[in-house]
């Protein structure tokens, strides 16, 4: 079967490796397609440990069932969560899956760009999702992604009636600004260098959008908001500065988070006294869990968040190279999809096959 392989940012090859075999428990999934995330070409976290086979926003149609399955069966479309918590240890017990240790450990077989993976147990038991017929392949790769934005409004912990301003407009800054207009934010601002992005923005629903470059941002903010500082600045980039600046724009008593991390060795000055007489609040938001995926499942499927507002390129397996320069140098582009099949044939001829298997199970032949 084909994989993607990725060594570094300008270094992604498209390999032939074995297919996975299932144990009992666990699915085989024929990929369809998979988003590409902005973490996927994050090169300080990427290639210390490459070659890698990345994805982990993959949907697909299930090909094989393992033993002891029955939720599932052949011909299944499915969403596959790449990290599933055990649900049950201390970091479960108060709502932190992402530091819980199975969730860290646990991943898909070989990764989600794989036109074959093999999910183990405890993800086909937690976090493997059933899709709609209503809802597209293509829609379904935003679940993970949306997931993470979702826990990312919930950890700003921002109320109905908050002034939100997100750094970043990429696919999640705008999934963030339309979440946070579904929230109840009397108003959403974007800041983003890039004017498709600043336009796709506002298209999606931003009463706002901001260009960083030339005058000073702080009195645009300022004049456009009556005054005030908003209530919650979320930081998309990665970027220490980025996340300096969104200090310096947060109100009283307002939120900072931070939706990406820097390499580890980048420190980010802050001044204790400023967080403490002004109240501000610095958060972090690592990934999703299953709540999450569920909530982004519906938010999808009854299109309270359109996939089209973030979904601009699509590209198939064998151009995956030419995807990951994309997103790594994106310019007016957004949210990247890997398309590795044709979803009509294979949902079509994963049907054939599940009905093959139960006419020889009924005959006595399986």
């Amino acid at each position: 079967m084909r994989a993607v392989e990725y060594h570094s940012n300008q270094d992604v090859r498209v390999v032939e490796l074995p297919q996975p075999i299932i144990g009992p428990g666990e699915l085989l999934v024929r990929l369809v397609a998979c988003g590409i995330c902005a973490s996927d070409v994050m090169e300080w976290y990427m290639r210390p440990r490459a070659p890698l086979y990345p994805g982990h926003e993959p949907v697909g149609v299930v090909e094989a069932v393992g033993e002891g399955v029955e939720q599932f069966k052949i011909g299944d479309r499915v969403f596959v969560h790449h990290h599933v918590p055990c649900m049950v240890c201390h970091y479960c017990q108060r709502g932190a899956f992402s530091q819980c240790p199975t969730f860290r450990a646990t991943r898909l077989d070989p990764g989600g760009l794989a036109e074959y993976i093999r999910v183990p147990a405890a993800n086909v038991e937690r976090d493997v999702l059933p899709l709609p017929a209503s809802l597209s392949f293509e829609a379904a790769t935003l679940i993970e992604p949306l997931a993470c934005c979702i826990r990312g409004i919930e950890r700003a912990m921002m109320r109905a009636g908050d002034r939100v301003l997100i750094l970043g407009a990429g696919s999640n800054g705008i999934m963030l600004a339309q979440l946070a207009r579904l929230r109840g934010a009397v108003r959403v601002m974007v800041v983003d260098p890039i004017a498709y992005r600043r336009e796709r923005a506002l298209e999606a629903g931003a009463d706002l959008a901001f260009d960083p470059e030339g005058e000073p941002l702080l009195p645009r903010v300022l004049a456009a908001n009556d005054g005030r500082k908003p209530d919650v600045v979320i930081v998309t980039p990665s970027k220490v500065q980025a996340m300096r600046q969104g200090l310096e724009l947060v109100g009283p008593g307002g939120t900072v988070l931070l939706f990406a991390p820097p390499p580890p060795e980048e420190q980010l000055p802050v001044t204790p006294n400023e967080l403490f007489f002004r109240e501000i609040t610095l958060r972090t938001s690592y990934s999703a869990g299953p709540y999450e995926t569920r909530q982004a499942l519906d938010l999808l499927a009854t299109g309270r968040i359109r996939a089209e507002s973030v979904i601009t390129h699509r590209f198939p397996l064998h151009e995956a190279a030419q995807a990951f320069r994309l997103v790594a140098q994106p310019g007016e582009a957004l949210k990247v999809v890997i398309m590795a099949a044709a979803p009509d044939a294979d949902l079509t001829r994963a049907m054939a096959r599940s009905d093959n298997q139960a006419e020889r199970e009924g005959a006595g032949l399986a």
